[in-house]
């Protein structure tokens, strides 16, 4: 439905020559179900409103989030009812009087519907402006999951560790004692046989060097004998 400015302003004419005259606005619009907060999405939500005069006619009109007023239906005296359009029903509204007062029935409440809910009336050529009925779904917020699970596993960390005491602090001194021990006998597997056969030739070579100095030690030894007994034979004899 489509909003008007005119009928905005022919709303405030009204509220204005009320007030003028000194009259009291005692229409009110409010919903027949008196408990009812919020409505609720595909509900059938029942609005009522008593008019300063029950031998008056009655006009639903709804102010939108945008503020535009949207006008719903006009309900005369003999309970009949005119739409948008100049239309005889409506497959979303539907309007009565019943006693002295005038109904509005929102048979599927959607999220287009919300707003806020006034009914008019003129008498002696006066607009006659009630207050406004709010009809909003409820609002829900959103928990903080994100922050609520980071803290529940920062405790559920926390409390493990607690649980674990000194007996933990040991285990994991004494696992890495013996994975050092683990690593050092790996090492030492690693390197095979050829760390033995690097041993024993260094022994070999040790005792070939004393060897070749005892050989060359009794060469020079017999090498200066030989020597000795050369000269002594070539003295010549004193007879």
């Amino acid at each position: 439905m489509a909003g008007s400015p005119a009928l905005l302003l022919l709303l405030s004419l009204g509220l204005c020559c009320t007030s003028a005259q000194g009259q009291r606005n005692t229409m009110e619009a409010r919903f027949f179900n008196r408990t009812m907060k919020h409505p609720q999405e595909g509900q059938r939500l029942e609005l009522e409103c008593p008019p300063y005069n029950s031998d008056s006619s009655v006009s639903w009109v709804r102010q939108g989030k945008d503020g535009k007023l949207h006008f719903i239906v006009y309900i005369s005296v003999f309970s009949q009812t005119t739409y948008p359009g100049n239309a005889k029903t409506s497959s979303q509204f539907e309007g009565s009087k019943q006693g002295k007062s005038y109904r509005l029935v929102v048979k599927n409440f959607k999220a287009q519907d919300q707003g806020i809910y006034f009914c008019t009336s003129t008498i002696n050529q006066v607009l006659h402006f009630s207050s406004g009925q709010p009809a909003f779904f409820p609002v829900t917020t959103a928990a903080p999951t994100t922050h609520t699970a980071t803290t529940q596993s920062s405790q559920v960390t926390m409390k493990d560790n607690s649980q674990q005491g000194p007996d933990a602090a040991e285990h994991i001194t004494s696992t890495a004692t013996t994975q050092s021990s683990q690593v050092t006998t790996k090492d030492n597997s690693q390197q095979g046989p050829h760390a033995g056969i690097s041993n024993k030739n260094t022994l070999n070579s040790i005792c070939n060097i004393f060897l070749w100095v005892r050989v060359a030690g009794t060469g020079l030894l017999l090498l200066t004998a030989i020597t000795i007994t050369i000269t002594h034979c070539q003295r010549p004899s004193s007879a």
